[in-house]
């Protein structure tokens, strides 16, 4: 039964922030505009700051639709949706309206500073949340959580070393223009090329491309990042070994149950032997 709330429960805050991974639902406001959906699964980039507003840190993608709907004059709608993939089932939506501030500006660096920013932010969404509901979530399927890819913080690491490697200058004459020249290969350059407008032609970024900040990031290209092949083939050897205990104990249960059948047979036979060699008149 559907269940609506002003606020997020703290119990469902605690909830929220055990989950792997979220949707996000965008519109534009023409009749004919896309409506975009884009699921969210990076460890740690969604937050609660309060029971109205939440906030994610937004990752480079393909498309920069959810921006663009945020900033499009009169609209700021967005939903956010978590569902139970294992456990009790339970779908729970936020409604709200978001806010954008992207990398490079005063305001982004106060939700994330540098030390913190994962490799690819290219902004943050703020949602100013007015209304929550829950639903039961019984025909979503169980599945089970294995980890997280890093494929995509990896490739956003490699374009933005050229970022950090290039030195920023000015454009040369005859380009009258103050942005800095981008490295090509780098993440700034993508920014210009993919995420400057949306789909219906909606402004999209604004001022992270031409940032004259130098993108850092806290991804570890040193540290292990297990591919899923690896963590694949080391939750089957773990449920090898806990299928070997399982038997073994299955065994030894096996055997026990046996040794204490055959010490009743013998009881009993014994007994019976015992009583055979009691005389008749003692029996009376």
């Amino acid at each position: 039964m559907a269940k609506y709330y002003d606020e997020i429960p703290p119990k469902l805050i605690e909830w929220i922030l055990q989950q792997q991974m979220f949707w996000v639902a965008t519109a534009a406001l023409q009749g004919d505009g896309h409506v975009n959906v884009s699921p969210k699964g990076t460890a740690n980039c969604f937050h609660v700051e309060s029971p109205t507003r939440v906030w994610y840190e937004d990752l480079t993608g393909s498309g920069v639709e959810t921006i663009a709907h945020m900033r499009q004059p009169g609209n700021r709608r967005i939903t956010i949706l978590f569902n139970a993939f294992d456990g009790p089932p339970r779908i729970l939506r936020l409604w709200g309206k978001g806010t954008v501030y992207e990398f490079g500006t005063p305001e982004y660096n106060d939700f994330i500073p540098p030390s913190n920013r994962k490799a690819g932010s290219r902004a943050i969404i703020v949602i100013d949340v007015h209304k929550v509901g829950t639903s039961c979530g019984f025909g979503v399927p169980l599945y089970k959580y294995e980890t997280q890819r890093t494929i995509l913080e990896r490739w956003c690491d490699t374009l933005e070393n050229f970022d950090r490697d290039g030195e920023a200058r000015q454009a040369p004459p005859p380009y009258d223009s103050e942005a800095l020249v981008k490295d090509p290969r780098g993440m700034k350059a993508w920014w210009t090329a993919e995420n400057v407008a949306s789909l219906d032609g909606l402004p999209g970024l604004q001022h992270a491309h031409d940032s004259a900040i130098v993108p850092i990031n806290t991804f570890d290209k040193k540290a292990p990042h297990p591919s899923l092949g690896q963590v694949r083939a080391a939750a089957s050897k773990k449920a090898a070994k806990s299928d070997t205990i399982a038997k073994s104990s299955s065994a030894e249960t096996m055997r026990l149950l046996v040794a204490f059948g055959t010490g009743i047979v013998v009881t009993v036979g014994y007994m019976k032997f015992v009583s055979s060699l009691v005389p008749v008149s003692w029996k009376v």
